[in-house]
């Protein structure tokens, strides 16, 4: 009996995948999920093909038919609709532009691997897509890469070359996996002839730190990169996860910082408890923000906040001709870890006030927050940084103003 459209409506899903017929070789396959998808068997040459047509009711019965006739007249001439959907398909994948297939590899690749993609979609948006975002997939060279890499390591950014060889990788390597490209024109630029990584060990002095604070508060960079950069030495946090902070994550009356989990690099939400130079600083961040739901709006926009290297680029600015060796933003967080293990501090509260994940068993069983230690500690730490500030001559205006 022929399929209706109140007998479509009306299928149910079932354990298992299950076929109902509509006539002259079109029946619909239900499965388990609750879609429905429709289907042409017939013959050619003898042998039996099957055709999918689409999924209702995206295709209605109506449209399934004459689709349905279209292919049957088609085998009736010899020719194969399987096949030639086939052909269509891989003629219309090897169009396929570097820039469409980027937003397949992040919607199905990157956001499954990771909970914030800002930094390869910005690679990505700046870097790739100007030079060959119109190029199709399977155009693309080995010269076409070398070319986008190198460019960045002209400009002195060695790391950051070698975070997009390492996004052109992956994406050429899903490349392959979908049928676009038979190899991937990235693996003849070995990454050691890119960009090597060093282990991290920088940690600044004491005196380092007198330096690059009273760098950064008597330079011109914007007053919510030094308050930025200081917040980040006295509360130990990640660059982005101040970057990405909100007025709603902020306690002034609890003195608390709540981290939620999606800004969190662990994945899961961290408090980090405020001294009470720290909450100054937020005071006049929120001043600074004119009204913005983020602490950090960015320039010109109050709904969006800085790119992630500019606050880099400030702090690069910050200690142009200073006698210090050159350091990272991360690197303040060791700077803070190494002092305060230095002094005495159960390495457990530092690495908690970090956000570190605890390894091993002691990291299975020890479930403590030590909130009452981590306060403790914060505040002491914040102090000891103003003892180094009033060793030097630093022009603070109301960031270390306690309210």
């Amino acid at each position: 009996m022929a399929l209706t459209d109140t007998a479509l409506k009306a299928l149910k899903p079932r354990d298992k995948v299950y076929t109902v017929a509509d006539g002259r070789g079109l029946y619909v396959e239900v499965f388990p999920t609750g879609g429905i998808v429709w289907r042409y068997r017939y013959r050619l040459n003898g042998k039996l093909e099957k055709l999918t047509l689409g999924k209702y009711p995206a295709l209605t019965l109506k449209n399934a038919r004459i689709k349905r006739d279209d292919a049957a007249q088609a085998a009736a001439m010899g020719t194969s609709p399987a096949a030639q959907k086939q052909l269509a398909k891989q003629a219309a994948a090897e169009e396929t532009t570097v820039a469409e297939f980027g937003e397949r590899f992040f919607r199905e690749i990157v956001a499954k691997d990771r909970a914030d993609a800002t930094m390869p979609r910005r690679y990505f948006d700046k870097s790739v897509v100007p030079a060959i975002g119109t190029k199709a997939v399977r155009e693309v060279s080995t010269d076409d890469v070398r070319a986008i890499i190198w460019k960045k390591k002209d400009e002195g950014f060695d790391a950051a070359a070698g975070q997009v060889r390492g996004l052109l990788k992956r994406l050429f390597d899903f490349a392959m996996t979908a049928g676009l490209v038979s190899t991937n024109p990235v693996l003849a630029l070995p990454m050691r002839h890119v960009h090597k990584a060093k282990a991290r060990e920088r940690a600044l002095s004491p005196e380092e730190i007198r330096t690059f604070l009273r760098a950064a508060f008597e330079s011109n960079i914007r007053r919510q990169f030094k308050v930025g950069l200081h917040l980040i030495l006295l509360t130990m946090v990640r660059k982005s996860e101040l970057l990405l902070a909100r007025w709603s994550d902020v306690d002034f009356e609890k003195a608390e910082w709540h981290i939620p989990a999606e800004h969190s690099k662990t994945g899961k939400p961290h408090i980090v408890y405020l001294s009470t130079q720290a909450l100054a600083g937020f005071k006049e961040l929120q001043a600074l923000a004119s009204g913005s739901e983020l602490v950090l709006p960015g320039r010109g926009s109050l709904t969006k906040p800085f790119a992630h290297n500019a606050i880099n680029s400030a702090l690069k600015v910050a200690l142009k001709g200073q006698a210090i060796p050159a350091f990272t933003i991360h690197d303040l967080r060791r700077t803070a870890s190494t002092l305060l293990h230095e002094k005495g501090w159960p390495s457990d509260v530092v690495e908690k006030a970090l956000n570190h994940t605890i390894g091993g068993v002691r990291g299975v069983y020890n479930r403590a927050e030590y909130e009452a230690q981590r306060r403790e500690m914060l505040q002491s730490w914040a102090d000891y940084i103003d003892q180094l500030l009033e060793t030097g001559r630093v022009i603070r205006g109301r960031f270390l103003q306690v309210a």
